[in-house]
């Protein structure tokens, strides 16, 4: 199955308490996004069969992608790494996605992942400064999954807790310029944008103003929540007022939209329980078919 270009779909992003969920409720995602770095074993850069499947993982696939469209979120491709490119784990997503029809596939613009002898993982993913020659070292590396895929490749915006000084680009003219020299698409992610409005006193319609939005595919929505001054990305619950007031506000820009994805943390499921994701779903498809002249559906 396929997410039509003209019509708008509304997803979950899986997580292991979800699986209940999956058996009763997939009729009611148009598609599930999944992380396909959770449901691989990762033997390192170089060995052979470096990326090796878990049954539970692969089986559930399978299941899914007889009935509902599979998108692929990756979370450690790490593409800003300035030391490497892992063509290798490139490769393997790319086989997957076609593997499973995935109708695109997303990982985040940040990196976190240094060095090629001893590699070092931070496993959260880092931002990076918005300069010329960060983007100059984007563009081939997205031109590989272009030249390879027949389907979008987006990044995802970043949440970031500090800016770098002296940056060249505002992340939205970065992103402008990345979608335009290279091919990519965007992943908007409202829960990073607002969280970053919140830490750096800006205005998060300001940043949809400057965002070329024909370039967004993919919008992720989600909860979080305030900790020692800040506020943290940190997918609690369900999804913030002000998050829903920017997706009512970034659907009508968004011409080339393909999806709205809710995440939460596997955590909160006892706070959501399954009526909760289901109401999440449902609010987050009433705003789609208030705000756009697009169908909503597979």
């Amino acid at each position: 199955m396929t997410i039509e270009h003209s019509h708008i779909g509304v997803g979950a992003l899986f997580n292991p308490s979800m699986s209940a969920f999956i058996e009763r409720s997939l009729s009611c995602l148009d598609y599930l996004a999944v992380i396909p770095d959770r449901g691989w074993v990762d033997h390192g850069m170089g060995s052979s069969s470096r990326f090796q499947m878990l049954p539970s993982a692969e089986a559930l696939l399978e299941q899914v992608a007889g009935l509902r469209p599979v998108v692929l979120h990756g979370i450690g491709l790490s593409i800003c790494s300035a030391e490497f490119f892992d063509k290798e784990y490139a490769c393997n997503l790319i086989d997957l996605a076609q593997r499973f029809n995935s109708p695109w596939i997303s990982d985040h613009l940040s990196f976190s992942r240094v060095g090629t002898g001893h590699e070092l993982n931070a496993a959260i993913t880092l931002p990076v400064p918005y300069d010329r020659e960060v983007l100059d070292l984007l563009i081939p590396r997205v031109q590989f999954f272009k030249q390879r895929l027949n389907r979008p490749f987006l990044l995802e915006n970043n949440v970031y807790y500090f800016r770098y000084p002296g940056q060249e680009f505002t992340e939205e003219e970065f992103l402008n310029e990345l979608c335009e020299k290279a091919g990519s698409g965007v992943l908007l992610d409202l829960h990073n944008l607002y969280t970053n409005s919140v830490n750096h006193a800006f205005s998060a319609t300001d940043y949809l103003s400057n965002l070329a939005m024909q370039n967004v595919t993919e919008i992720h929505i989600a909860g979080g929540m305030p900790m020692m001054g800040f506020h943290t990305d940190s997918h609690t619950g369900p999804v913030l007022e002000s998050v829903w007031d920017l997706l009512e506000h970034a659907i009508p820009l968004a011409t080339n939209l393909r999806g709205v994805t809710f995440e939460f943390h596997e955590s909160s499921y006892s706070i959501l329980g399954e009526s909760g994701i289901l109401e999440q779903i449902d609010r987050a498809r009433s705003l789609v078919n208030a705000h756009s002249n697009r169908e909503v559906g597979v």
